[in-house]
């Protein structure tokens, strides 16, 4: 297959959630239950993380994660391991609610700040050698963006004992990151996704009036206070880690959370905040038109998200090469690559699709990137 302008990302790539099988997710509730050891738990993932490597692979992959199988939430890895972060079920109807394709809606996870964040000690870096130590291709490591935990939680959800200043709040995030970006260059990593909902959610301006309610300015928010903390918090990350930055406009059991273009934040997502390419959903028209494309630099690449991880139908392979010709409208073809629009399964119960259908989704993509790209 032919290089992309980066190897990372490939032609054909991939979110990096995968369905868990039922022997873990058993054993999460195990472990939960305390019926069995952390050591116990561990040796499950372990053998669950052979499998879905080997699984990857097979399919054609060439960057290959974890599955993130170790991971209940696809964020609270992560915020998990800096300490003080809870997460709790809102049925409020607030404005992030995740909707169906009938409307149903489920109830939201809202991550509570009880205390400090604190970044002690790698908190991917001994998973990421074991994912390593597993594939000779490029295993890629997926981190939440810096600004989810604000957007969720909003200054009603982090304590104002522990953060009396929000400030103090965002400088322990940008040091958690940079610490982190740093600790897992070292530990031989070479290629980081950023999952980031927040630009999204805020593109989608009906959840202008709530933020407003709580006190925040969601203009404000999408356009200058998170593209500063993003920036903030991959500056100075080492020079060879590739930093990827997949939009998501929510993922969780095939609901979504939002709805709208890249338009309104097009010029600031492409040209000011630093990373070296995007993961863009492009599954439904809820993502709007590729005319955001023409924003670009042509040292970005972008991943074209056309097959979407939230239902089982398999899009039409003639279809797919139609939509990449008309975002080669914008963009040069050379920069461009194809995607599932998001993982499939960003927290543990997954989509509802099956192993084979995440086979046969891959497959389609790694098919077409072929005979696109050669």
């Amino acid at each position: 297959m032919a290089s992309a302008p980066h190897n990372p990302p490939f032609r054909a790539d991939h979110v990096g959630s995968f369905l868990r099988p039922p022997q873990l997710l058993s054993a999460r509730a195990d472990r939960e239950a305390g019926k069995i050891s952390a050591a116990d738990l561990r040796a499950i993932e372990d053998d669950a993380i052979r499998d879905v490597v080997r699984f990857q692979e097979s399919l054609g992959l060439q960057s290959i994660t974890d599955g993130e199988y170790r991971r209940a939430v696809f964020y609270m890895g992560f915020y998990g391991g800096l300490g003080g972060v809870s997460a709790t079920y809102d049925t409020s109807g607030q404005e992030f609610t995740f909707v169906d394709r009938q409307g149903h809606k489920l109830p939201l996870i809202i991550p509570t700040v009880e205390a400090r964040l604190k970044w002690r000690t790698s908190i991917h870096a001994a998973e990421f050698k074991f994912l390593r130590s597993l594939t000779s291709r490029t295993p890629k490591m997926t981190i939440p963006s810096p600004t989810i935990l604000h957007l969720r939680s909003g200054r009603e959800h982090i304590s104002r004992e522990a953060y009396p200043d929000l400030d103090l709040f965002w400088a322990d995030i940008v040091d958690a990151f940079r610490s982190e970006l740093a600790a897992l260059f070292e530990a031989g990593c070479r290629y980081v996704q950023i999952d980031e909902t927040t630009l999204a959610s805020l593109s989608d301006t009906s959840s202008w009036t709530y933020l407003e309610r709580r006190g925040d300015d969601g203009r404000k928010l999408l356009l200058e206070t998170y593209p500063e903390i993003m920036n903030a918090a991959f500056a100075g990350r080492p020079a060879g880690l590739h930093l990827a930055m997949h939009i998501c406009r929510g993922n969780n059991q095939s609901h979504w959370s939002a709805e709208g273009g890249y338009d309104l934040v097009a010029d600031t997502l492409f040209n000011k905040i630093n990373v070296d390419s995007y993961f863009l959903e492009y599954d439904t028209p809820r993502a709007g038109t590729f005319e955001a494309l023409r924003l670009v630099p042509k040292h970005k690449t972008v991943v074209l998200g056309l097959v979407t991880s939230k239902f089982p139908e398999l899009e039409l392979k003639e279809l797919l090469k139609m939509r990449i010709d008309e975002a080669a409208k914008y963009i040069d073809l050379d920069q461009l690559a194809i995607s599932p629009q998001c993982g499939f399964a960003s927290t543990a119960p997954g989509n509802k699709v099956t192993v084979e259908d995440e086979a046969a989704k891959i497959r389609l993509c790694v098919e077409v990137a072929r005979e696109v790209w050669g």
